[in-house]
């Protein structure tokens, strides 16, 4: 797995800061895996059915295909924050007078 060093001003740019920036790829890297999670469960989910009649102990080469397609995906963090840094991304911040109402 290679590592794409980013430059730190850059990322911070795009945000008030850059713990402000990180949060926000963070988020958006959490929603990224919440869908790959169920689009992989409906993928998935005949496949475990028809595993259910069949024999248990042998892996469908179906699930295994799956698996393997959704391994070589680009990683939720790393999609999070190209979604950042190529301005695709909208969100604001709470102000502190609406937390205190």
């Amino acid at each position: 797995m290679k590592i794409t060093p980013l430059e730190i001003e850059e990322v911070e740019s795009k945000a008030g800061n850059i713990y402000e920036a990180v949060v926000v790829a963070a988020k958006r890297a959490r929603q990224i895996n919440d869908e790959q999670k169920l689009e992989y469960n409906q993928r998935v989910e005949p496949l475990i059915k028809a595993d259910e009649e069949a024999d248990d102990t042998v892996v469908s080469k179906d699930k295994m295909n799956i698996s393997v397609e959704f391994e070589t995906r680009p990683k939720p963090t790393e999609k999070g924050l190209d979604e950042l840094l190529d301005n695709e991304l909208e969100f604001r911040v709470r102000s502190e007078d609406a937390e205190e109402d």
